[in-house]
């Protein structure tokens, strides 16, 4: 399928692009199921967020609209949103009357094992640690290295997903997912004020915990807590959730609180 930009067909970019100069942008990954994007007002909401917090000028009914008329023509598979400041010449100062380019991208959903989210999954600890930048901290802009040079830290099929700490020490996410813990019946997520993506999985999950009376809690994790953890789980708005089993010497087992939340969660993305 054809590539979107600002509407139209295309398969290429101005060079000029401050998405490609300096990663000056955001982007949104969409499930999309039956022609409908699914999830699409919390995407639509972290992203006027993001736009808000980069003085990134654009029409944000404009992108509904066409986000709602590609996912139509994609049917099934993954929608891929992404904003940039558009062109500028040479320098970081940017155009100050420039809006935002509206680029849109369909792919197949991942095929992921089954066991993934009936088993569990590995961790892998990774070393490359999240730089602590409020600016910037629960945004998915467009500058992904932290995460490439994690993802690369592993290539065997045992391990699914990566685990990320700040500079700090502290636990904050998965390198494509966000994470949760069970202690004592308490869901407990981190704090994302200084780095990490403030996932729309995340904030569904937060939203439902609340209305089913679930104790929750989102604050800084230390590595000693995720080693008193009951349950562990990493989500995202693609797979939903999957239970964690092991990670760094330590093991858990997939609880009751994760196997309700993943049920929710199943059938928001199978609906």
């Amino acid at each position: 399928m054809h590539s979107w930009v600002d509407g139209q067909p295309a398969d290429a970019l101005s060079l000029k692009d401050r998405g490609l100069a300096y990663g000056d942008g955001l982007f949104e990954t969409i499930a999309v199921r039956c022609g409908r994007p699914l999830l699409l007002e919390r995407h639509l909401q972290r992203l006027a967020e993001g736009c808000l917090r980069l003085a990134l000028s654009a029409d944000q009914a404009l992108i509904r609209s066409e986000v709602l008329a590609y996912a139509a023509v994609l049917g099934e598979g993954v929608l891929k949103l992404i904003l940039t400041r558009g062109d500028s010449l040479r320098g970081y100062a940017a155009n100050p009357v420039t809006s935002a380019r509206r680029i849109l991208q369909g792919s197949a959903l991942p095929v992921y094992p089954a066991a993934h989210a009936e088993q569990g999954i590995c961790l892998f600890a990774c070393a490359t640690r999240l730089s602590e930048q409020p600016l910037l901290a629960g945004l998915k802009h467009l500058n992904r290295l932290e995460q490439v040079l994690a993802r690369a830290e592993w290539s065997d099929a045992e391990h699914a997903e990566g685990l990320m700490r700040d500079t700090s020490g502290r636990v904050i996410e998965g390198v494509f997912s966000n994470l949760f813990l069970v202690r004592q019946g308490r869901l407990l997520t981190a704090d994302l004020s200084r780095c990490g993506v403030a996932g729309v999985m995340r904030a569904e999950i937060l939203c439902q915990a609340e209305s089913l009376g679930i104790a929750l809690q989102v604050a800084d994790i230390g590595f000693e807590q995720l080693q008193q953890a009951d349950e562990v789980f990493v989500c995202n708005s693609v797979y939903g959730i999957w239970p964690v089993r092991a990670c760094a010497g330590m093991r858990w087992s997939a609880g009751p609180l994760t196997r309700k939340l993943q049920g929710i969660t199943r059938a928001l993305l199978d609906a």
